[in-house]
């Protein structure tokens, strides 16, 4: 047993100074002030530096070398854990693009082996697509964006069972029988690569989708006389949003007046097809993604995911965006762990939570993680 001391806390409900968080066997035993604390235990001094929950990304392709959809591996998945833990990202969600039906059955089998072995920084799966609209396909490729057929839905629901997955979907491109099923099942779903109009996405929230994915981008957008879904997402106080703030897939002002409306239901994701890349270009299966000016972007010029982690994301809501850094870890720690359903246990400093940390000196770099 021993405790974090000499430190700000920033516990997601609230900031402590003169306080230290005793850990013991990986959980969280208790909060205390400085002087509360046993005369026998071991200090560790965090030196001024900010004790931060660790982040959370809810959307992530890749590390450094490593790329999921690709290689659909326990050492793939290593090391995407380990590219994106050195930036404070203590657990995340490994992301498909849209692929084979195949692909996804053995991704689901491996994201759940790595859980099952015990292994660490790995919560579920995110299926984005390849159920999406072809008009709002990104980066997809033509050749798989598809409509979903009820034997792959199925097997998917079935081989899924028990595992935390996040699946990506244009709804207005399903058959009415199949989003049913999908809505009944355990998938959590999100409307994303979605061309819906203002009122199909009205419809689609108040059916039970409660997510949308990566905010402003690969959707109908905001107009006088069409909101879009984006004015359905802004217009909807329980529908939440990922968003990608890399400074180039949104404008900051965009990202601020996004946030002035929806407060907490907005939330960070990295949307990495790699972190700390020391390539130019990478291709597979009819993705490409050429490495320019630290973006990512494909053989028509689109752009390919984003080439940071969620810490260069939080720097970004403080430094361009203004908001607070209490906020900005929230977004990046306890509101993922909600959509989850694992805020219970992930996103806040408290008794009983699991001990993961990042420490983070006044620029907001990483000194450390735990």
């Amino acid at each position: 047993m021993h405790a974090l001391t000499n430190t700000q806390i920033y516990t997601s409900e609230t900031i402590l100074t003169n306080h230290a968080v005793i850990v013991e066997a990986g959980v969280i035993k208790a909060v205390l002030p400085d002087n509360q604390l046993p005369a026998d235990i071991q200090l560790i001094d965090l030196e001024g530096n900010d004790l931060v929950p660790g982040f959370i990304d809810f959307q992530v392709y890749g590390g450094s070398t490593g790329f999921f959809v690709k290689d659909l591996s326990l050492d793939s998945l290593q090391n995407i854990v380990e590219t994106h833990r050195q930036d404070g990202t203590t657990n995340l969600v490994p992301t498909l693009y849209s692929t084979t039906f195949d692909r996804i059955i053995k991704a689901i089998d491996v994201t759940r082996n790595w859980i099952e072995l015990g292994r660490r920084g790995v919560l579920g799966l995110h299926i984005e697509g390849p159920f999406l609209n072809p008009e709002k396909r990104g980066a997809h490729s033509a050749d798989i964006v598809r409509v979903p057929t009820r034997y792959e839905l199925e097997a998917i629901i079935e081989r899924s069972a028990g595992l935390p997955t996040v699946m990506t979907i244009a709804p207005e491109v399903w058959p009415d029988d199949l989003l049913e099923l999908a809505l009944n099942s355990h998938l959590i779903l999100s409307i994303g690569h979605t061309n819906a109009t203002y009122a199909q996405a009205t419809n689609y929230f108040k059916k039970g989708i409660g997510l949308a994915t990566h905010f402003y981008n690969a959707m109908r957008p905001l107009e006088g006389r069409e909101p879009g879904v984006v004015g359905a997402i802004l217009d909807s106080p329980d529908v939440c949003a990922s968003i990608i703030v890399d400074g180039f897939h949104c404008d900051y002002a965009v990202v601020r007046i996004a946030k002035k409306v929806m407060g907490d239901r907005l939330f960070l994701i990295s949307d990495a097809t790699f972190a700390h890349f020391k390539g130019h270009r990478f291709e597979f299966d009819g993705f490409s993604a050429n490495y320019i000016n630290r973006q990512f972007m494909n053989d028509e010029g689109k752009l390919a995911g984003s080439g940071i982690t969620l810490l260069e994301a939080v720097q970004n809501c403080v430094n361009h965006v203004g908001i607070t850094k209490a906020e900005a870890f929230r977004m990046a720690s306890l509101y993922p762990a909600k959509h989850l359903g694992l805020d219970n246990k992930l996103g806040q400093i408290a008794t009983g939570y699991k001990a993961d940390f990042v420490v983070l000196d006044k620029d907001l770099e990483v000194v450390g993680v735990y």
